[in-house]
């Protein structure tokens, strides 16, 4: 993704604020991979790298309100992520397993079912073409992909047919589609 000015990440933000879906997809994109990286240099774990990106990517958006402009908005994200992964230690430590979602109760009401571009372009595909695609993405991406396009499952059902919050649901699909998308424009780009 082309680098974006201050003004046009400002903009960005105000128009998630405003509950924009675009805009929150835009500020994803953008900032997906910095967030991820720095995580995964803390943890040197991809799953718990992908747990904690998402969760601080849902929280950031469930508190976007919050954001003090007078802050760079990546500070901002890194923050979230490092309490993230604070209290992820701390609940490995107390409980001896893994349970990021046990007091947070969010409601993302902001990312809507509204078809986007990954959507339509992942509809058109053929469907040997899109199966091949899928089984390449992590088995909690297809997953997720398998309840959302071909059981037709909503946000909630998913939510609680995988045990997570409504906001992790949405962000994980959000980046899963993103990566599918991304294998099939592949895909269709090697058989021409």
């Amino acid at each position: 993704m082309a680098q974006k000015s201050a003004k046009e990440i400002a903009t960005l933000i105000q128009n998630a604020k405003q509950g924009n879906q675009a805009a929150f997809t835009a500020l994803l994109d953008i900032y997906w991979a910095e967030v991820y990286h720095f995580i995964l240099k803390r943890t040197e774990n991809e799953t718990d790298t992908e747990d904690i990106t998402i969760e601080t990517f849902a929280k950031a958006f469930d508190k976007l309100n919050s954001y003090n402009e007078k802050f760079a908005f990546n500070t901002w994200l890194i923050t979230i992520a490092k309490n993230v992964h604070i209290d992820l230690i701390r609940k490995r430590k107390a409980s001896g397993f893994v349970n990021l979602d046990d007091d947070d109760e969010y409601l993302f009401q902001t990312i809507a079912d509204d078809d986007s571009i990954e959507d339509q372009l992942i509809y058109e595909q053929n469907l040997v073409t899109l199966k091949r695609c899928i089984k390449q993405l992590k088995p909690h991406y297809q997953q997720i992909i398998q309840l959302r396009y071909f059981q037709e499952r909503s946000y909630n059902e998913i939510a609680e047919i995988i045990n997570e919050p409504l906001n992790n649901v949405k962000i994980k699909l959000l980046r899963a589609k993103k990566l599918l998308t991304e294998l099939i424009k592949n895909e269709n780009q090697q058989e021409f």
